[in-house]
């Protein structure tokens, strides 16, 4: 049997968004609708007759709504295989009649949780009767159609239903109890109990769109978003203008993203992102200087690339932006002559992101690995001046300081091996991905020898730099390759069984040398 119309349905909603035009359309179709509590309540007022779920049952909505459908009566109405001679001998014998229809929706435990509600209305807002029901017809979905999303009332509105209706709606149906089971259960876990890694680890995400294609054209992808409460970020951005985001488009905003909010309260700054590596990033007095500055650093690789502010886009920033192609720019907000501007470009992506992410905010990130998937916790560590530890003879200028921190910044969120020569609030080279970081220095070193070349500078930003590694210098030579070009000052997390030798390398050449006791490597 592929289409059934509907004698009986069964509503119980918590959202009553499109309940009472659902209840007139199927009314109309002359189906008996069967009710809870606050639902029939609702449908009552619109002037629908409607029968208690305690009129079929026999049994009393109790236990403030705690039992209410948990019912063979119910149950029975939705299991029964209608083709089966025993099931319905059976039905018959206990007086229990076909549900043709149900529309649930669950009691809203996530946005309970999100309002900061006490311990006891979070567990009061655990549904346990809907998603039973939702569960059994969605078994029986041969015979009954289980609508849990009210864009599908128009479906059933008709009073009728096909088996492919039923098969999808059964489909959406078991994917909203998982859903539902997993924020729970993520609740208990984390909120609940604390637990750092639970035995089991319970993450839903809802496909947002399917891109083009994966990281490459034979690659297939799709974008997922968090079916639970999500700190906002590239997922959630608007996009005023530009065709839609690749795969790595969203890799690599994210990347830019990430780093920009390491200065959300710092004064303007741009980060410029080239295949998950930021390949300039700088800070000014003015959005339009601060983009510039980043500019320099790597002209060559900043094309095609990725911009992230952490400022409003203005009309100057905009227009500099404009003189290179640019995949895409993400900023907190844009005024309209910036967004005017912008508009000229059509295929340039804006990405209004609103309030930057706390960098210090706490989280899982997951890799999956053949056979498995590997879970850390996020790289949200961050060093304050008052925790460096000088291990040279001489202890850095102020300036010098200024520099460490801000190259360090810039470190964290550069592949490794990863090597950042900054200078006066900009990056003067990086050195990233790396076998070895002897490779990455010299690599940085002449990506600044090359951006002083092509902006006619007498000499390249490294002179007189601060150079950050994001992790310790196994050996002393590439110490010596950043004592070269020019560098004065490092920060490095130390922990080498060489420290001695690189410590004494650093004091021979005259360097300021900081460890700050963490570690930043980024695979």
């Amino acid at each position: 049997m592929t289409s059934i119309t509907i004698k009986r349905a069964l509503l119980s909603v918590s959202d009553k968004t499109g309940i009472v035009e659902l209840g007139q359309a199927l009314a109309a179709k002359g189906v008996e609708l069967v009710s809870t509590g606050g639902t029939s309540k609702v449908l009552r007022d619109a002037g629908l007759e409607v029968r208690d779920i305690s009129d079929l049952t026999g049994f009393p909505e109790m236990m403030d709504g705690r039992v209410k459908t948990l019912h063979p009566v119910v149950h029975g109405g939705l299991l029964a295989v209608r083709d089966d001679e025993g099931h319905m001998a059976s039905a018959s014998d206990h007086a229990i009649g076909m549900i043709d229809l149900v529309v649930v929706n669950l009691y809203p435990f996530a946005q309970t949780v999100a309002k900061g509600a006490s311990r006891d209305e979070i567990i009061e807002n655990i549904d346990i009767g809907g998603p039973s029901m939702v569960r059994s017809a969605a078994k029986n979905h041969a015979f009954v159609a289980i609508v849990t999303d009210p864009a599908d009332y128009a479906v059933v509105a008709t009073g009728e239903t096909t088996l492919d209706d039923r098969k999808r709606f059964a489909a959406k149906a078991y994917a909203l109890t998982a859903q539902y089971d997993s924020t729970i259960a993520s609740w208990f876990a984390f909120a609940d109990q604390g637990e750092r890694f639970p035995e089991t680890l319970p993450m839903v995400f809802k496909r947002g769109e399917e891109l083009r294609y994966g990281e490459n054209p034979h690659q297939s992808a799709a974008l997922y978003l968090p079916a639970g409460p999500a700190t906002p970020g590239i997922a959630q951005a608007e996009q005023l203008q530009g065709k839609e985001l690749s795969y790595n488009n969203y890799n690599d905003a994210d990347a830019a993203l990430e780093l920009v909010s390491e200065f959300r309260d710092g004064p303007p700054t741009v980060v410029i992102v080239k295949h998950a590596n930021p390949c300039g990033v700088a800070t000014a007095d003015t959005l339009v200087d601060a983009y510039k500055a980043a500019l320099a650093c790597d002209s060559v690789s900043a094309f095609g690339g990725i911009i992230a502010l952490n400022r409003p886009l203005d009309a100057d920033t905009a227009r500099a932006i404009t003189d290179i192609f640019t995949e895409v720019v993400v900023a907190p907000g844009a005024s309209d002559e910036a967004k005017a501007i912008f508009a000229a470009k059509k295929n340039l992506r804006l990405l209004i992101c609103g309030d930057l992410p706390n960098p210090a905010r706490p989280g899982l990130m997951l890799k999956t690995i053949a056979g498995g998937a590997l879970v850390q916790s996020r790289d949200n560590g961050q060093v304050m001046q008052d925790a460096l530890k000088v291990v040279t003879q001489r202890a850095p200028t102020e300036q010098e300081l200024t520099d460490c921190l801000f190259a360090w910044t810039v470190a964290k969120h550069v592949k490794s091996n990863a090597i950042v020569y900054a200078k006066g609030g900009s990056t003067a080279g990086i050195g990233a991905g790396q076998m070895n970081r002897l490779e990455s220095a010299r690599i940085a070193a002449w990506k600044a020898k090359d951006a002083a070349d092509k902006a006619g500078w007498a000499e390249p930003r490294t002179l007189g730099s601060a150079v950050a590694s994001d992790a310790f210098f196994p050996f002393a030579d590439g110490l010596l390759a950043a004592v070269e070009a020019g560098a004065t000052a490092v920060i490095q997390p130390g922990g080498s069984i060489r420290d001695d030798e690189v410590i004494a390398a650093a004091d021979e050449a005259g360097l300021a040398m900081v460890f700050t006791g963490m570690r930043h490597f980024r695979h």
